[in-house]
């Protein structure tokens, strides 16, 4: 394997070994390293014969899959990548469309996407995919656009905006998160690196890859050491372990509400867990129970490795060592950038002390798209704040204790909902908790919970309540306890406590 200075996503796609297997997928060839890296130059080609340079946004809305994989890979290498979530309505297309500025949108072939008719109405390009998985998997032409000379040709350089995307916006208007080639590329040698990839591993992708989790770490990480990337049409637990005697992983990574559906249907898949023993198995995107870490790692005899991140940091901020302490509850040691914990003045803290995280290093956005209010607030001496609350203990593994914005205020007591939510999984009925603030009319604000039971259980509100009187003082055991079927979930599988209570007719 070829080791180079990786700065570019040209040079990370530089790695990978000419005929070895880059892209795979169900019932299709693989693509190889060299052909991938043709369908790149071929498609960078076409984006700067329609006027498409270094810089210009190019919206995509396609269905998850190879071709979503290496179209993004191609288009953030000469352009800058918008990948949007599919499902989206057409008010939300023209939102996320007009804010960011988009110069192209590009849609598979046939497509009946409310993003067609959006772009045509704000005089965005649309270019079309046609998919050719004949040849091998993820291979594609574009066409559409008008024919003319880019201002900026060729592929990116370090400094150049690779990928751009929104953050979530649960309490306020999404801002603008530009990444460069250098955050990028940095992000995912930094997961690599903790993960100690080489061009022996196979990754099973259930990512969806319009979120940055699916994109560095599914994809980009992989890639970085020349690694395969087997893509599947997005989650679907019924097919996991079908995809998984196709595609002989060595790995997956995914958000915990996804493993704990595939646990629910790894007992009658053992031989097949057997056959194709993990390296280990990866979560991020949100907090892992440590209930679920420790049933996770007996059912596959592998390490599950937590890993914390957000959009900010170009993904990965802080992960669990493949080797040495892991310590379920917390969510590692730095891994990529330098982390802290900062009082409200801006200070720094010392172990064991808790604030709130803030992070700093080359995977990082230098800031958001004009947006100086939110910088203001988000950046502090150098350093970006994340909104998570959290603590770093003497051996250096930082532990999280809520998002700021999520920390229940009950008349001036700060509760942590994710102290609640371990305390309830500790009953051997409930299967799935999450616990948020409602509102109250002399408290602020109170406990909620909204529970879903294990098949063939039962418990009753004041059961569970009553559990939690010997593990909980009074002021945080929830109120109110809802039982549901399904706990909803936001586009990428996270549980999301922010305006639960609305969603449930609690406010």
């Amino acid at each position: 394997m070829k080791m180079v200075s990786i700065r570019t996503l040209q040079d990370l796609l530089a790695v990978g070994r000419g005929d070895a297997a880059a892209v795979t997928a169900p019932n299709t060839q693989a693509l190889t390293y060299d052909a991938f890296r043709k369908l790149v130059a071929d498609t960078v080609a076409t984006l700067n014969g329609s006027g498409i340079g270094r810089n210009d946004r190019v919206a995509i809305v396609l269905p998850n899959g190879p071709e979503m994989a290496t179209s993004f890979v191609a288009i953030a290498t000469g352009a800058t990548a918008a990948p949007l979530n599919p499902a989206y309505k057409a008010d939300e297309f023209e939102f996320y469309m007009s804010d960011l500025s988009a110069k192209a949108l590009v849609v598979e072939a046939g497509s009946k996407s409310p993003a067609v008719e959006v772009a045509q109405k704000l005089g965005i390009a649309v270019l079309t995919l046609t998919p050719d998985p004949s040849v091998a998997a993820g291979v594609f032409t574009l066409s559409g656009g008008e024919k003319k000379a880019a201002a900026n040709s060729g592929y990116g350089e370090t400094d150049d905006v690779a990928l751009i995307l929104h953050t979530s916006g649960t309490t306020s208007r999404p801002k603008i998160v530009p990444l460069t080639q250098g955050n990028v590329t940095a992000s995912a040698q930094n997961i690599a690196a903790a993960l100690e990839f080489s061009d022996a591993d196979r990754g099973l992708n259930i990512m969806p890859l319009f979120h940055i989790h699916g994109l560095i770490a599914g994809l980009l990480a992989p890639l970085s050491r020349g690694s395969q990337i087997f893509c599947t049409p997005g989650f679907n637990a019924l097919k996991f372990f079908g995809w998984m005697e196709e595609s002989k992983p060595t790995w997956y990574t995914a958000v915990p509400t996804m493993h704990q559906a595939i646990l629910a249907r790894a007992n009658n898949n053992k031989e097949t867990i057997a056959r194709y023993p993990l390296r280990f198995l990866r979560s991020s995107s949100a907090s892992m129970p440590p209930q679920l870490i420790g049933e996770l790692e007996a059912t596959f005899n592998a390490p599950l490795i937590e890993a914390y991140g957000m959009t900010e940091a170009s993904h990965q901020m802080a992960s669990n060592p493949l080797r040495g302490t892991r310590k379920p509850g917390a969510v590692g040691l730095p891994a990529g950038p330098e982390i802290g914990i900062m009082d409200e003045d801006g200070n720094l803290l010392g172990i064991g002390e808790i604030g709130e995280v803030v992070i700093r290093g080359d995977n990082v956005t230098a800031g958001y798209e004009n947006n100086p209010s939110a910088n203001a607030s988000a950046f502090t001496n150098g350093w970006f704040r994340t909104g998570d609350q959290g603590m770093i203990d003497a051996d250096g593994h930082l532990s999280l204790t809520g998002r700021l914005k999520e920390i229940i205020n009950r008349a001036g007591e700060k509760i942590s909902p994710r102290e609640v939510d371990e305390a309830l999984l500790d009953h051997p009925a409930v299967e799935q908790v999450v616990t948020f603030a409602m509102p109250h009319d002399k408290l602020g604000e109170d406990v909620a919970a909204a529970v879903v039971l294990r098949e063939g259980h039962t418990a009753t509100e004041s059961e569970l309540r009553d559990f939690l009187s010997n593990r909980l003082a009074a002021f945080k055991t929830p109120r109110k306890i809802i039982f549901l079927a399904e706990i909803p979930k936001g586009a990428t599988g996270k549980l999301q406590r922010i305006g639960l209570a609305q969603k449930l007719g609690l406010s």
